[in-house]
């Protein structure tokens, strides 16, 4: 394998580890025309050469590639790349992304900064990525935000607070998300996922319900949690002796 990470879209380039500016930014330019190939393996070998022979000149190159590669192997690719970077230079770049109009650039930086860890990031997961319209920046935003909350009471507690009023949104798989990011908080979460069992809107009551039962039984199946939650809401449905429904007080007679 070459050290040039544009060699599968251009043989005569040459590494870069050479101390000049030049020498950086033509090596940046070689990385941006080999990351633009049309055969998704090109652009492939192109990150991983990138990621194993890191230079500071690649960042801008590979965040801005992350918001516009179509295909996922390549974006987790850059990702892995960005990754092996220097977190002083690579940090400040990737939350620029967090307020790009383009999805793809928000919801793949809060991906990279959830698997670069560094806390620096924190002040920039906002509400609005929280409660982002697109439900793959929310999802990366509600993962990340859970593994960068500093590890205080409030902070934590105020994060399941927020987190805990977009029980309910989505598919399936979206509401496996959320449940997975509440309970990386840990006890913090139970109080406030506990309150929404108690709201009106079925679908939140019922998410709210499957996120207890994961809390207490962190190996559960969120499938089977699902399935047990809806079991406690149709046995709550059914009338007790006075003819109420259960958890319901009898109606007042005249």
């Amino acid at each position: 394998m070459t050290d040039d990470p544009t060699h599968a879209a251009n043989g005569d380039a040459t590494p870069v580890d050479g101390p000049t500016t030049a020498d950086a930014v033509a090596a940046a330019g070689r990385l941006a025309v080999a990351l633009e190939a049309g055969d998704a393996s090109h652009r492939l070998q192109a990150a991983l050469t990138a990621g194993t022979r890191p230079h500071d000149a690649y960042v801008d190159v590979l965040v801005a590639r992350c918001a516009v590669e179509p295909d996922f192997f390549v974006r987790e690719m850059l990702t892995w790349a960005l990754i092996r970077h220097d977190p002083a230079v690579t940090v400040d770049r990737v939350v620029q992304e967090l307020t790009s109009p383009v999805v793809q650039a928000r919801s793949q930086a809060l991906h990279t900064l959830s698997k670069i860890g560094d806390a620096r990031a924190w002040p920039a997961i906002t509400p609005g990525l929280l409660h982002d319209e697109s439900d793959d920046v929310a999802r990366a935003a509600w993962r990340t935000a859970a593994g960068l909350v500093p590890p205080t009471v409030d902070d934590r507690t105020a994060l399941a607070a927020e987190l805990a009023t977009e029980l309910g949104r989505g598919d399936h798989g979206l509401r496996r998300s959320l449940s997975r990011a509440l309970g990386m908080l840990d006890d913090v979460a139970g109080p406030v996922v506990e309150a929404a069992t108690r709201d009106p809107e079925l679908a939140v009551r019922t998410h709210a319900l499957a996120t207890v039962h994961l809390l207490a039984n962190p190996d559960a199946d969120f499938d089977d949690a699902v399935i047990e939650a809806r079991r406690i809401i149709a046995l709550d449905a059914l009338p007790d002796a006075s003819g109420s429904p259960s958890g319901e007080p009898p109606a007042a007679s005249s």
